[in-house]
């Protein structure tokens, strides 16, 4: 047997291994779970997602159901009143049938966006924007730490060291009790300012390590050949320095959505505030904070998905240095 063949057998078999300890694992959680006295409730998570909700016009006052070009009315001793009915409508009464007033006279049913998808929607909306801030924070102090001014670095490293010392969900507080009350900003700005404020500490330590790690003779070599120092920095240093870090920029936004979910702590109603409301609603702890931890697995996936394939892109381009 090549050694080639041994390899992938053993690689086949450490596959099989690892298979049968999660089955091991749900098999023992799912006995554990079943021994609980609990009753569990999964038909209910489709509503989480899209659900129909019915809805009825009423009568505004009694007489006979009617019908003129097109738009129906009730017809009595004082007159027409016409009707706010469409063809998307089933009519509860034929036409000339006696209607009452806060009678139900039509009803149609829609189908209607959940909670989950709503809440999904915000935290995908504050995760973008917190991600395009702290990319600009931590280009602008990752450049202000490796500035020849002093002053420049004094103020990077202070901030870093506040913002890197400091829980996020006091951060968060601290922006929506304190800075969102003096300048009147809305809780949304304030969680993105919070969240982008506090990752861009940690990027921009991350954009000055890679920066520092790329040769120095290249920018010497790029000043003796006349080209400005913004020029070298952004057209032959930060494009390598990206691509040393690209696999750690992916894990900071991974860690930027996950912890998104504090900002429900300033009542941001995404993804984990949805998930609280449902659970105080129904009563199904379990269920639903493993349906939400679910939805975050598949957005983190996703994202970890797409930085792998751009690191085997720019790989093939010349490679990660």
């Amino acid at each position: 047997m090549s050694k080639k063949q041994s390899f992938a057998q053993n690689k086949t078999l450490g596959h099989i291994i690892a298979f049968m300890f999660y089955i091991a694992v749900g098999y023992f959680l799912y006995t554990a779970a079943t021994n609980m006295n609990y009753e569990w409730k999964w038909t209910s998570i489709p509503k989480y997602f899209v659900y129909t909700d019915t809805q009825n016009i009423t009568a505004p006052v009694g007489g006979v159901l009617k019908k003129e070009d097109g738009k129906y009315y009730i017809q009595n001793d004082d007159g027409k009143t016409f009707l706010n009915i469409d063809d998307s409508y089933k009519l509860e009464y034929k036409l000339g049938s006696d209607i009452y007033e806060f009678d139900f006279i039509a009803s149609k049913t829609v189908t209607k966006t959940g909670p989950v998808l709503w809440g999904l929607w915000v935290t995908l909306k504050i995760s973008f924007f917190a991600a395009i801030l702290t990319y600009l924070i931590g280009i602008i102090t990752a450049l202000m730490k490796l500035s020849s001014y002093v002053f420049l670095r004094d103020i990077a490293t202070v901030y870093i060291t506040i913002v890197r010392g400091t829980p996020l969900l006091v951060q968060i507080f601290l922006f929506y009790f304190i800075v969102a009350n003096i300048f009147e900003l809305d809780r949304f700005i304030a969680g993105v300012l919070s969240l982008g404020i506090f990752f861009g500490a940690y990027m921009a330590e991350i954009l000055r390590g890679a920066i520092q790690s790329i040769d120095k003779g290249q920018l010497e070599a790029a000043n003796s050949l006349g080209i400005s120092h913004f020029q070298a920095m952004r057209y032959i240093i930060f494009p390598q320095a990206l691509k040393r870090v690209l696999p750690t920029l992916v894990g900071e936004m991974i860690a930027l959505i996950k912890d998104s979910s504090l900002v429900s702590a300033i009542s941001i109603t995404d993804l984990t505030k949805v998930g609280r409301e449902i659970v105080a609603n129904t009563f199904s702890p379990f269920e639903t904070w493993i349906i939400i931890a679910l939805v975050y697995l598949s957005i983190t996936s996703i994202l970890s998905y797409l930085g792998h394939n751009l690191e085997k892109k720019f790989s093939k381009k010349g490679g990660i240095a």
